[in-house]
């Protein structure tokens, strides 16, 4: 950052002030990661320099040989990480690999079935205020108010009365295994295309701790951030027939230049994944989670579903007297970084919410394991327990600096 401070003091001053609050805190928010130093400095690249509208060797400019080769990289690193047909490197994010899938298979007006937002669901499956919603005709499912879980008969009665043309899977707050073999038979069974949707789990899955969907599916969607811990950005898995309408869907159907910035920083990320430290990394985020999960049920705090099987937990916090918002606030002040999130059937609007939502990804990268979880646990126990007690706060989180200054984001 020597450059950006020299020639913008302010800018230079804002990011080093960020750099310190992710070494200082806790990032536990379950769709937040650190890059490698390699990823980072990818992001960072010369390739910014350069538009490359089009695919490799069909590119609308010239001096793009470079940039052929390394979109070509990431795309066979991540076919052979998930075994797909074909893969579209390209889409800026998340929303906009789901909006290009949609766009290629569906017309206007057309039925979608997914996961309802309330319930772990995304707002790209069908919110009304959200292209999605506003685009096509959508009907959801969700969870078992006895399970937490999702009820796949239920999922099954929907899907026969509504008769989607594309059912989507995936979630953003399920803190279970999802069955994706289940949704093909369902899909099957009433004429519909299967997309999976996996933002959150994408690393999970190149790590083998949860079932891939790519077999099952027609569309696979993910993020390149979160658990696959890449940088910001998204790709699109398709089977062959389909590769065609996904490519035209995303250039020229929704986006110009490609940022290939990221995409060399996504095929680096993708190199890295394909490392048995990589796979260790993965079984740690779930090891991580569940003695997490283990120790707040212990202490008495609500979870959904009562655990997880992949990165991520939804705590129940209306039990202490306050709503989610409340409570991300005051775990922040005591070091510990995680959002407010809706819970099944919450009564709290998304503004309020009566849970908050924990994620392991960040911390188990740091190197941190099953004595630091317990700890965590019983600090957030302890915040929870008494939210009016600010210099309970102001004490664990000079704990936490303390924690995490042995576990360093960055080794100089």
């Amino acid at each position: 950052m020597d450059a950006i401070s020299r020639q913008d003091p302010i800018v230079g001053k804002i990011l080093k002030n960020e750099m310190k609050r992710q070494q200082e805190n806790l990032i536990m928010i379950a769709s937040e990661n650190y890059v490698s130093p390699a990823v980072l400095e990818a992001q960072g690249c010369i390739m910014t320099n350069k538009y490359a509208e089009g695919y490799p060797g069909k590119r609308f400019y010239q001096g793009c040989g470079n940039y052929d080769k390394v979109e070509s990289l990431a795309i066979s690193r991540a076919k052979k990480l998930f075994g797909a047909e074909h893969v579209n490197v390209q889409p800026h994010s998340g929303s906009q690999a789901n909006m290009c899938v949609y766009f290629a298979a569906l017309k206007p007006g057309d039925r979608i079935l997914s996961m309802r937002l309330d319930q772990g669901g995304h707002l790209t499956h069908g919110l009304k205020s959200n292209f999605s919603g506003r685009a096509y005709r959508c009907a959801f499912y969700g969870v078992s108010k006895k399970t937490e879980t999702i009820d796949y008969d239920e999922v099954m009665r929907i899907a026969k009365k509504f008769r989607p043309k594309l059912i989507v899977c995936g979630a953003s707050s399920y803190p279970r295994i999802i069955d994706f073999r289940r949704f093909r038979r369902i899909a099957d069974k009433c004429g519909a295309m299967l997309m999976a949707d996996i933002a959150h789990i994408a690393g999970l899955v190149v790590g083998g701790v949860h079932p891939n969907p790519v077999s099952y599916c027609d569309f696979v969607t993910t993020t390149t951030h979160k658990t696959l811990r890449g940088g910001r950005g998204a790709i699109i898995m398709c089977r062959k027939k389909y590769a065609d309408a996904i490519d035209r869907a995303v250039f020229p159907g929704t986006q110009g230049g490609p940022l290939m910035h990221e995409i060399a920083a996504k095929a680096v990320a993708f190199g890295e994944a394909m490392s048995p430290k990589f796979r260790l990394y993965q079984k740690n985020i779930v090891r991580n989670a569940r003695i997490l999960a283990i120790a707040l049920l212990g202490s008495g705090i609500r979870l959904i579903s009562r655990g997880t099987d992949n990165h991520l937990m939804a705590a129940d916090v209306s039990g202490f007297g306050i709503d989610g918002k409340k409570a991300a606030a005051i775990l922040e002040e005591a070091g510990i970084v995680v959002n407010k999130n809706q819970i099944p059937f919450d009564r709290l609007p998304p503004t309020r919410t009566s849970g908050i939502r924990i994620g392991t990804p960040a911390i188990t990268s740091r190197g941190m394991g099953p004595k630091e979880m317990i700890l965590i646990a019983s600090w957030i126990k302890r915040v929870l327990m008494r939210p009016g007690n600010k210099n309970l706060r102001v004490m664990i989180k000079k704990e936490v600096k303390k924690l995490c200054a042995r576990f360093p984001i960055y080794s100089k």
